[in-house]
């Protein structure tokens, strides 16, 4: 299949024409969550942005196999290969397992993305699921020379691969003043390798039997060991967050390219981040903005909407404003649809097939979606002067529809299903039960404070009558229609 896709490569710095390594056939990788919390806005952001990458590729034609990870065991709390994993950390925190921890919070990840519209990957492997594929991974760079065992622990000999640091730009110089306290440990022969392999400790729960004693892998490892296993050597497309470029992928160009001398990606692709008030939004910051909490005011795909007319290599920056600003062109186009659907036939006519030329140039041009947006507003404006003027004569009207139900629908995702859209509440009544909900929840909350279960519980059995399901989270109270 041909077209003129160009994707911009972090690894070129420069866009260029998409061309698969087996033709018809796209294999993207995805760094997913570390799964110790629940996902915030940075995260939609990511996954949102990869989804319509994804769908995009499929509606051009060609087959996409989409894998995207779970890391539930190795991520630390410093990336210089220092601290606790910080799935055990949470797991001491609220006093349970660490894989009850992972568990929860990957359901918890799924929940949100399934209610943003993002489609699930192909295969989602988790970590702990491949620990032997990892192992073999090491086993192999300590035969050829790459790592080496010291204290337990296994270390990636950066001096032996030449292209380190060739994604980020950072030099072997700039890597080792990045390991602060790592510089300090003896173990390492440079204090810019990383490990593959880390010694547990006799309280450390989550470990394995390995060639070099019990232990557990780094975070580094499993991205290329699962990307490998499901992808082969060399894929087309891995993706993840700008932050990562250093150390995450420098590391998994390193290790991979070293175990087999072939190129592992063809094309980098990294999205851009969250800002509140222009810092990073992220846990660790403890600035972020939980899906759920914002699901209980927005609507989904209001947050779908507000994250795409940014372009995935540009910040986004998070306020309340900004979303109702969104909430309301999202509502325009859902009404704009619905007038669609129950309009009689006119006389009137529309050339759809220009839009289609102007919205396949924006999302072949690196997925741009926010001109993509303008695009679909375009044509709004015109659908609704035309249905103001004569309507919409019957081939216009299908025409109309096919369109606003493939790029609005199928590739972005911000269209309600039909079905909702006739049935449904209008942008209005939506938001006045969002309101509505929002006191309820809060009646409720201040009723489970002052131990007034009976109250607590008769709001939710309440509502629960009327279709509404009430769910309660370590974070607070949701809210969702049960479906028919």
């Amino acid at each position: 299949m041909s077209s003129s896709l160009a994707i911009y490569n972090s690894l070129s710095r420069t866009k260029e024409p998409f061309e698969p390594l087996h033709p018809g056939i796209a294999t993207i990788y995805v760094c997913g969550p570390t799964v110790y919390g629940h996902a915030h806005l940075g995260h939609a952001k990511s996954y949102v942005s990869f989804d319509v990458v994804v769908r995009w590729m499929r509606h051009l034609g060609l087959k996409v196999k989409y894998v995207q990870n779970i890391t539930d065991v190795g991520h630390l709390t410093d990336d210089a290969d220092e601290g606790e994993d910080k799935i055990q950390k949470q797991a001491r925190l609220e006093k349970t397992e660490p894989m009850e921890i992972a568990q929860y919070y990957t359901r918890s990840f799924y929940d949100d993305m399934d209610r943003l519209g993002v489609e699930r990957p192909n295969i989602a492997p988790t970590a702990t699921g491949h620990i032997p594929e990892q192992i073999a991974l090491v086993e192999r760079l300590v035969e050829t020379g790459h790592a080496y065992e010291s204290g337990g622990n296994v270390y990636f000999d950066v001096n032996s691969f030449a292209g380190y640091g060739k994604l980020s730009g950072r030099t072997d110089q700039a890597a080792l003043q990045s390991g602060g306290r790592v510089a300090e440990r003896s173990e390492k022969r440079n204090p810019s390798d990383f490990a593959l392999w880390k010694k547990a400790e006799a309280s450390h729960i989550m470990k394995w039997q390995s060639p070099w004693g019990e232990g557990y892998p780094g975070w580094h490892l499993e991205c290329s060991a699962m990307a490998m296993k499901y992808l082969g050597e060399t894929i087309d497309i891995h993706g993840g967050g700008m932050e990562n470029k250093f150390p995450h992928h420098d590391c998994e160009i390193a290790q991979s390219e070293a175990a087999t001398g072939k190129p592992f990606v063809r094309y980098w692709m990294h999205n851009n981040m969250v800002t509140v008030d222009g810092v990073k939004m992220g846990k660790s910051l403890k600035n972020f903005v939980n899906l759920k909490e914002l699901f209980n005011t927005f609507d989904p795909l209001v947050i779908r909407f507000f994250i795409l007319q940014s372009h995935y290599r540009s910040p986004l920056d998070f306020s309340e404003t900004a979303i109702k600003a969104s909430q309301s062109g999202f509502e325009k186009l859902q009404e704009t649809y619905r007038r669609v659907l129950e309009a009689a036939d006119g006389k009137g006519q529309l050339d759809v097939a220009a839009f289609e030329q102007k919205i396949t140039d924006a999302l072949n041009d690196d997925f741009n979606t926010p001109v993509a947006i303008s695009v679909i507003f375009e044509f709004v404006k015109a659908v609704n002067g035309t249905l103001d003027k004569e309507g919409l004569d019957a081939n216009t009207k299908k025409c109309a529809l096919d369109y606003l139900d493939a790029y609005a629908g199928a590739v972005l995702g911000i269209l309600k299903s039909r079905d909702e859209l006739l049935s449904g509440e209008s942008g209005e009544s939506a938001r006045t039960l969002d309101e509505v909900m929002a006191v309820l929840l809060e009646l409720r909350k201040e009723a489970r404070a002052s131990k007034d279960f009976a109250t607590s519980d008769k709001i939710r059995d309440l509502l629960l009558q009327r279709g509404i399901e009430v769910k309660d989270t370590k974070e607070g109270a949701i809210w969702s229609k049960k479906k028919s």
